[in-house]
Protein backbone atom coordinates (compact mmCIF):
# COMPACT_ATOMS: atom_id res chain seq x y z
CA UNK A 1 0.00 0.00 0.00
CA UNK A 2 1.31 3.41 -0.87
CA UNK A 3 0.68 5.93 1.79
CA UNK A 4 2.51 9.00 0.80
CA UNK A 5 3.27 11.14 -1.95
CA UNK A 6 4.88 14.24 -3.10
CA UNK A 7 4.45 16.99 -5.95
CA UNK A 8 5.28 20.11 -7.06
CA UNK A 9 4.67 22.50 -9.83
CA UNK A 10 6.10 26.13 -10.90
CA UNK A 11 5.02 28.80 -12.97
CA UNK A 12 3.73 32.25 -13.23
CA UNK A 13 0.00 30.52 -12.24
CA UNK A 14 0.12 30.03 -9.04
CA UNK A 15 -3.66 28.66 -8.44
CA UNK A 16 -3.01 25.86 -11.17
CA UNK A 17 0.60 24.96 -9.73
CA UNK A 18 -1.18 24.24 -6.63
CA UNK A 19 -3.82 22.16 -7.92
CA UNK A 20 -1.21 20.55 -9.88
CA UNK A 21 1.49 19.69 -7.17
CA UNK A 22 -1.94 18.40 -5.14
CA UNK A 23 -2.95 15.96 -7.50
CA UNK A 24 0.89 15.15 -7.69
CA UNK A 25 0.92 14.19 -4.53
CA UNK A 26 -2.67 12.47 -4.37
CA UNK A 27 -1.99 10.33 -7.37
CA UNK A 28 0.01 7.25 -5.80
CA UNK A 29 -1.78 6.80 -2.83
CA UNK A 30 -4.07 3.80 -2.46
CA UNK A 31 -6.53 5.69 -0.25
CA UNK A 32 -7.84 9.34 0.17
CA UNK A 33 -5.37 11.29 2.44
CA UNK A 34 -5.85 12.31 5.73
CA UNK A 35 -2.86 14.98 5.93
CA UNK A 36 -1.53 16.81 3.61
CA UNK A 37 1.09 19.60 3.29
CA UNK A 38 1.41 22.62 1.11
CA UNK A 39 4.21 25.03 0.46
CA UNK A 40 3.56 28.17 -1.62
CA UNK A 41 6.23 30.32 -3.27
CA UNK A 42 5.27 33.52 -4.77
CA UNK A 43 5.78 37.23 -4.64
CA UNK A 44 2.59 38.90 -3.64
CA UNK A 45 0.75 37.49 -0.83
CA UNK A 46 -2.63 37.88 -2.21
CA UNK A 47 -1.66 35.13 -4.65
CA UNK A 48 -0.08 32.86 -2.48
CA UNK A 49 -3.18 32.90 -0.59
CA UNK A 50 -5.59 32.18 -3.99
CA UNK A 51 -2.96 29.17 -4.12
CA UNK A 52 -3.69 27.89 -0.83
CA UNK A 53 -7.34 27.72 -0.89
CA UNK A 54 -7.34 25.51 -4.15
CA UNK A 55 -4.76 23.35 -2.69
CA UNK A 56 -7.09 22.65 0.38
CA UNK A 57 -9.93 22.18 -2.02
CA UNK A 58 -8.60 19.72 -4.23
CA UNK A 59 -6.67 17.47 -0.97
CA UNK A 60 -9.88 16.79 0.45
CA UNK A 61 -8.01 15.88 3.77
CA UNK A 62 -8.99 15.51 7.43
CA UNK A 63 -5.82 17.95 7.38
CA UNK A 64 -4.57 20.62 5.52
CA UNK A 65 -1.42 22.77 6.90
CA UNK A 66 0.62 24.98 5.16
CA UNK A 67 2.45 27.91 4.83
CA UNK A 68 4.58 30.49 2.33
CA UNK A 69 8.17 29.86 1.78
CA UNK A 70 11.10 30.38 0.56
CA UNK A 71 11.66 28.10 -1.65
CA UNK A 72 9.85 24.36 -2.29
CA UNK A 73 10.91 21.00 -2.33
CA UNK A 74 9.02 17.91 -4.07
CA UNK A 75 8.87 15.60 -6.74
CA UNK A 76 12.59 15.00 -5.81
CA UNK A 77 13.78 18.42 -6.61
CA UNK A 78 13.80 22.25 -4.66
CA UNK A 79 13.12 25.23 -6.87
CA UNK A 80 13.74 28.53 -5.13
CA UNK A 81 13.58 32.55 -6.34
CA UNK A 82 10.16 31.54 -8.52
CA UNK A 83 6.75 30.64 -8.09
CA UNK A 84 6.05 27.34 -7.66
CA UNK A 85 3.74 25.06 -5.06
CA UNK A 86 4.76 21.75 -3.34
CA UNK A 87 2.58 19.40 -1.36
CA UNK A 88 3.23 16.22 0.42
CA UNK A 89 0.11 13.91 1.53
CA UNK A 90 -0.05 11.22 3.79
CA UNK A 91 -2.89 8.49 4.59
CA UNK A 92 -2.43 7.57 8.08
CA UNK A 93 -4.88 5.09 9.32
CA UNK A 94 -6.11 5.61 12.92
CA UNK A 95 -4.05 8.50 13.49
CA UNK A 96 -5.51 11.55 15.74
CA UNK A 97 -4.43 14.92 13.80
CA UNK A 98 -5.01 17.98 16.23
CA UNK A 99 -4.35 21.08 14.01
CA UNK A 100 -3.94 24.23 15.73
CA UNK A 101 -3.29 28.02 15.47
CA UNK A 102 -1.61 29.69 17.70
CA UNK A 103 -1.49 33.59 18.82
CA UNK A 104 0.30 35.62 21.23
CA UNK A 105 -1.42 37.70 23.97
CA UNK A 106 -0.49 40.66 26.25
CA UNK A 107 -0.23 40.12 30.00
CA UNK A 108 1.34 43.00 31.68
CA UNK A 109 4.89 42.54 31.08
CA UNK A 110 4.94 39.35 29.27
CA UNK A 111 3.71 37.50 26.21
CA UNK A 112 1.43 34.65 26.65
CA UNK A 113 0.98 32.21 23.67
CA UNK A 114 -2.84 30.24 23.70
CA UNK A 115 -4.00 27.61 20.98
CA UNK A 116 -1.86 24.27 21.66
CA UNK A 117 -3.60 21.53 22.27
CA UNK A 118 -3.17 19.52 25.58
CA UNK A 119 -0.97 16.86 25.76
CA UNK A 120 -1.81 13.61 25.68
CA UNK A 121 -0.31 10.00 26.20
CA UNK A 122 -0.53 8.70 22.69
CA UNK A 123 1.02 11.93 21.37
CA UNK A 124 4.00 11.46 18.26
CA UNK A 125 4.90 14.86 16.97
CA UNK A 126 4.36 17.92 16.35
CA UNK A 127 4.82 19.97 13.48
CA UNK A 128 4.80 23.76 13.68
CA UNK A 129 4.77 26.24 11.11
CA UNK A 130 5.50 30.14 12.27
CA UNK A 131 5.35 33.76 11.28
CA UNK A 132 8.73 35.22 12.21
CA UNK A 133 7.93 38.63 12.58
CA UNK A 134 5.08 38.89 14.97
CA UNK A 135 5.48 34.91 17.18
CA UNK A 136 8.40 34.53 19.42
CA UNK A 137 9.14 31.38 18.11
CA UNK A 138 12.41 31.12 19.56
CA UNK A 139 11.33 31.29 23.59
CA UNK A 140 8.18 29.03 22.65
CA UNK A 141 9.86 26.52 20.94
CA UNK A 142 12.88 26.18 24.14
CA UNK A 143 10.04 25.95 26.67
CA UNK A 144 7.79 23.91 24.83
CA UNK A 145 9.46 20.71 26.55
CA UNK A 146 7.76 22.26 29.72
CA UNK A 147 4.35 22.49 28.19
CA UNK A 148 4.63 19.06 26.32
CA UNK A 149 7.39 16.79 27.77
CA UNK A 150 8.67 14.38 25.56
CA UNK A 151 6.43 15.96 22.63
CA UNK A 152 9.28 16.42 19.49
CA UNK A 153 8.51 19.37 17.30
CA UNK A 154 9.66 19.38 13.29
CA UNK A 155 8.92 23.05 11.46
CA UNK A 156 10.14 25.78 10.67
CA UNK A 157 10.12 30.13 9.86
CA UNK A 158 7.59 31.13 7.09
CA UNK A 159 8.33 33.28 4.40
CA UNK A 160 7.53 37.30 3.80
CA UNK A 161 9.46 40.16 3.21
CA UNK A 162 7.86 42.26 5.87
CA UNK A 163 5.10 42.04 8.68
CA UNK A 164 2.00 41.14 7.07
CA UNK A 165 3.56 39.42 4.01
CA UNK A 166 3.85 35.87 6.06
CA UNK A 167 1.06 33.14 4.86
CA UNK A 168 0.00 30.57 7.56
CA UNK A 169 -2.87 27.68 6.61
CA UNK A 170 -4.88 25.15 8.02
CA UNK A 171 -7.83 23.53 7.07
CA UNK A 172 -9.14 26.26 4.95
CA UNK A 173 -8.35 29.29 7.26
CA UNK A 174 -5.50 31.81 6.00
CA UNK A 175 -3.24 33.55 8.53
CA UNK A 176 -0.91 36.17 8.46
CA UNK A 177 0.65 36.07 12.23
CA UNK A 178 1.02 33.92 14.76
CA UNK A 179 1.79 30.16 14.36
CA UNK A 180 -0.35 27.08 13.11
CA UNK A 181 0.68 23.34 13.06
CA UNK A 182 -0.56 19.63 14.15
CA UNK A 183 -0.37 17.07 16.69
CA UNK A 184 -0.11 13.37 15.53
CA UNK A 185 -0.91 10.78 17.79
CA UNK A 186 -2.05 7.62 18.03
CA UNK A 187 -0.86 4.07 15.99
CA UNK A 188 2.11 5.88 14.25
CA UNK A 189 5.91 5.38 13.53
CA UNK A 190 7.72 8.24 13.16
CA UNK A 191 11.49 9.89 13.58
CA UNK A 192 13.29 12.81 13.44
CA UNK A 193 16.60 13.99 12.64
CA UNK A 194 18.53 17.22 12.23
CA UNK A 195 21.64 17.71 10.29
CA UNK A 196 23.74 20.57 10.57
CA UNK A 197 25.09 22.44 7.89
CA UNK A 198 28.11 24.21 9.63
CA UNK A 199 31.50 22.56 10.38
CA UNK A 200 33.76 23.80 13.43
CA UNK A 201 36.33 26.06 13.10
CA UNK A 202 39.21 26.61 15.97
CA UNK A 203 39.18 25.20 19.84
CA UNK A 204 36.39 24.99 21.70
CA UNK A 205 36.51 28.29 24.10
CA UNK A 206 34.25 28.96 27.54
CA UNK A 207 32.18 32.21 27.43
CA UNK A 208 33.88 34.16 30.44
CA UNK A 209 31.82 37.39 30.26
CA UNK A 210 28.59 38.45 28.46
CA UNK A 211 25.45 40.13 28.33
CA UNK A 212 22.11 38.91 26.83
CA UNK A 213 23.67 37.90 22.62
CA UNK A 214 26.77 39.96 22.86
CA UNK A 215 30.12 37.85 23.95
CA UNK A 216 32.38 40.49 25.58
CA UNK A 217 34.98 37.66 26.69
CA UNK A 218 36.33 33.94 25.40
CA UNK A 219 38.57 32.34 27.45
CA UNK A 220 39.78 34.58 29.70
CA UNK A 221 40.39 37.35 26.41
CA UNK A 222 38.25 39.73 24.56
CA UNK A 223 35.91 37.86 21.83
CA UNK A 224 36.95 39.80 18.67
CA UNK A 225 40.20 39.17 19.51
CA UNK A 226 39.58 35.80 20.11
CA UNK A 227 37.79 35.48 16.83
CA UNK A 228 40.85 37.42 15.10
CA UNK A 229 43.38 34.57 16.35
CA UNK A 230 40.95 31.46 15.22
CA UNK A 231 40.66 33.02 11.40
CA UNK A 232 43.87 33.78 11.36
CA UNK A 233 45.18 30.29 11.69
CA UNK A 234 43.01 28.96 9.41
CA UNK A 235 44.16 27.36 5.70
CA UNK A 236 43.76 30.12 3.72
CA UNK A 237 40.32 28.08 1.96
CA UNK A 238 38.65 28.08 5.27
CA UNK A 239 39.16 31.73 5.75
CA UNK A 240 37.26 32.58 2.49
CA UNK A 241 34.60 30.40 3.66
CA UNK A 242 34.57 32.61 7.10
CA UNK A 243 34.43 35.61 5.33
CA UNK A 244 31.16 34.54 3.46
CA UNK A 245 29.63 34.30 6.85
CA UNK A 246 31.02 32.91 10.57
CA UNK A 247 29.18 31.21 12.58
CA UNK A 248 29.54 30.22 16.48
CA UNK A 249 28.38 27.03 17.81
CA UNK A 250 27.01 26.84 21.37
CA UNK A 251 27.59 23.31 22.76
CA UNK A 252 24.88 21.45 24.10
CA UNK A 253 26.82 18.81 26.31
CA UNK A 254 28.80 20.74 29.00
CA UNK A 255 30.37 17.66 29.72
CA UNK A 256 31.36 16.12 26.88
CA UNK A 257 35.53 15.57 26.89
CA UNK A 258 35.20 16.74 22.71
CA UNK A 259 33.06 18.66 20.73
CA UNK A 260 32.62 17.82 17.33
CA UNK A 261 30.21 18.72 14.21
CA UNK A 262 26.70 17.97 15.16
CA UNK A 263 27.64 18.56 18.96
CA UNK A 264 26.26 22.25 18.99
CA UNK A 265 23.52 24.73 18.50
CA UNK A 266 24.93 26.93 15.13
CA UNK A 267 23.58 30.15 15.75
CA UNK A 268 24.66 33.32 13.13
CA UNK A 269 27.77 35.57 14.22
CA UNK A 270 25.84 39.40 13.41
CA UNK A 271 27.96 41.93 14.53
CA UNK A 272 31.12 43.31 16.32
CA UNK A 273 32.28 45.93 18.23
CA UNK A 274 36.34 47.06 17.95
CA UNK A 275 36.11 49.68 21.17
CA UNK A 276 35.23 46.56 23.30
CA UNK A 277 36.23 43.63 21.42
CA UNK A 278 32.66 42.30 21.69
CA UNK A 279 30.44 40.04 18.73
CA UNK A 280 26.91 39.72 19.03
CA UNK A 281 25.58 36.70 18.13
CA UNK A 282 21.87 35.45 17.28
CA UNK A 283 21.49 33.69 20.71
CA UNK A 284 21.63 34.26 24.37
CA UNK A 285 24.50 32.51 25.85
CA UNK A 286 25.35 32.37 29.38
CA UNK A 287 29.01 32.88 31.23
CA UNK A 288 30.21 29.23 31.31
CA UNK A 289 28.92 27.99 28.19
CA UNK A 290 31.24 25.86 25.97
CA UNK A 291 31.12 27.86 22.32
CA UNK A 292 33.19 27.03 19.06
CA UNK A 293 33.27 29.20 15.89
CA UNK A 294 31.98 27.56 12.99
CA UNK A 295 32.06 28.34 9.02
CA UNK A 296 29.20 27.02 6.35
CA UNK A 297 30.94 23.92 4.72
CA UNK A 298 28.99 22.34 1.66
CA UNK A 299 31.23 19.30 2.12
CA UNK A 300 30.32 18.98 5.66
CA UNK A 301 26.62 19.56 5.28
CA UNK A 302 26.61 17.15 2.43
CA UNK A 303 28.76 14.23 4.64
CA UNK A 304 26.95 15.19 7.54
CA UNK A 305 23.14 14.56 6.23
CA UNK A 306 24.76 11.48 4.49
CA UNK A 307 25.86 9.93 7.69
CA UNK A 308 22.90 10.44 9.49
CA UNK A 309 20.46 8.82 6.91
CA UNK A 310 22.75 5.73 6.58
CA UNK A 311 22.75 5.04 10.32
CA UNK A 312 18.63 6.20 10.77
CA UNK A 313 16.80 3.68 12.67
CA UNK A 314 13.33 4.00 11.25
CA UNK A 315 13.36 1.44 8.19
CA UNK A 316 11.60 1.47 5.78
CA UNK A 317 11.03 4.85 5.35
CA UNK A 318 7.48 5.34 3.45
CA UNK A 319 7.66 9.36 3.99
CA UNK A 320 9.15 12.15 5.17
CA UNK A 321 8.65 16.33 5.65
CA UNK A 322 11.84 18.02 4.84
CA UNK A 323 12.73 21.32 6.64
CA UNK A 324 15.85 22.99 4.95
CA UNK A 325 17.26 26.11 5.53
CA UNK A 326 17.36 28.84 2.91
CA UNK A 327 20.85 28.81 2.98
CA UNK A 328 21.51 25.43 1.86
CA UNK A 329 19.78 25.06 -1.46
CA UNK A 330 21.38 26.77 -4.71
CA UNK A 331 23.57 29.30 -1.85
CA UNK A 332 25.52 26.45 -0.89
CA UNK A 333 25.46 23.59 -2.88
CA UNK A 334 25.11 23.21 -7.24
CA UNK A 335 20.98 23.16 -7.03
CA UNK A 336 18.04 23.69 -4.61
CA UNK A 337 17.36 19.78 -4.84
CA UNK A 338 20.54 18.58 -3.29
CA UNK A 339 18.58 17.39 0.23
CA UNK A 340 15.59 16.01 -1.22
CA UNK A 341 18.51 14.15 -3.80
CA UNK A 342 19.67 12.60 -0.64
CA UNK A 343 16.86 11.89 1.08
CA UNK A 344 15.64 10.23 -2.42
CA UNK A 345 18.72 7.69 -2.40
CA UNK A 346 18.61 6.60 1.41
CA UNK A 347 14.67 6.48 1.66
CA UNK A 348 14.36 4.36 -1.86
CA UNK A 349 10.80 5.09 -3.12
CA UNK A 350 9.62 7.37 -0.47
CA UNK A 351 7.22 10.46 -0.84
CA UNK A 352 9.76 13.41 0.25
CA UNK A 353 8.32 16.88 0.49
CA UNK A 354 9.03 20.12 2.02
CA UNK A 355 9.93 23.75 2.14
CA UNK A 356 12.83 26.27 2.91
CA UNK A 357 12.57 27.81 5.99
CA UNK A 358 14.49 31.05 7.31
CA UNK A 359 15.17 28.86 10.57
CA UNK A 360 14.23 25.57 10.99
CA UNK A 361 12.86 23.61 14.02
CA UNK A 362 13.50 19.96 15.31
CA UNK A 363 14.83 18.17 18.31
CA UNK A 364 18.73 17.53 19.48
CA UNK A 365 20.02 15.87 22.42
CA UNK A 366 16.10 15.18 23.81
CA UNK A 367 15.03 19.46 23.24
CA UNK A 368 13.42 21.12 20.49
CA UNK A 369 15.07 24.10 19.46
CA UNK A 370 15.43 26.81 16.55
CA UNK A 371 18.59 26.30 13.96
CA UNK A 372 20.09 27.41 11.56
CA UNK A 373 21.68 26.07 8.36
CA UNK A 374 20.35 22.61 9.19
CA UNK A 375 17.99 20.35 7.29
CA UNK A 376 15.26 19.26 9.75
CA UNK A 377 13.75 16.29 8.77
CA UNK A 378 10.54 14.28 10.08
CA UNK A 379 10.07 10.21 8.81
CA UNK A 380 7.46 8.24 9.13
CA UNK A 381 7.71 4.35 9.42
CA UNK A 382 5.97 1.19 7.89
CA UNK A 383 2.34 1.02 10.00
CA UNK A 384 3.41 -2.40 11.38
CA UNK A 385 6.82 -1.66 12.64
CA UNK A 386 7.34 -0.96 16.58
CA UNK A 387 7.89 2.41 17.70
Amino acid sequence: MTRFGDGLAAGPDLVEAAETAVRQALAPLDAPPDLVFVFVTGADPGTVERAAERATDVAGARAVIGCSAAGVIGAGRGVEDEGAVSAWAAVLPGARLEPFRLETLRAEDRLIVVGMPEGRDDDVVGVLLADPFSFPVDAFVERSGDALPGLPLVGGLADGSERGDTRLFVNGEVYDEGAVGLVIGGPVVAATVVSQGARPIGPDMVVTRAEENVLYELAGSPALEKLEEVVLALPEADQELAGRGLLIGVAMDEYADEHEQGDFLVRGVVGADTDTGAIAIGDVVDVGRTVRFQVRDAGAADEDLSELLERFDLAPVEGALLISCNGRGQAMFPDSGHDAKLLGRAFGGAGVGGFFAGGEIGPVGGRNHVHGFTASILAFGSAGRDA
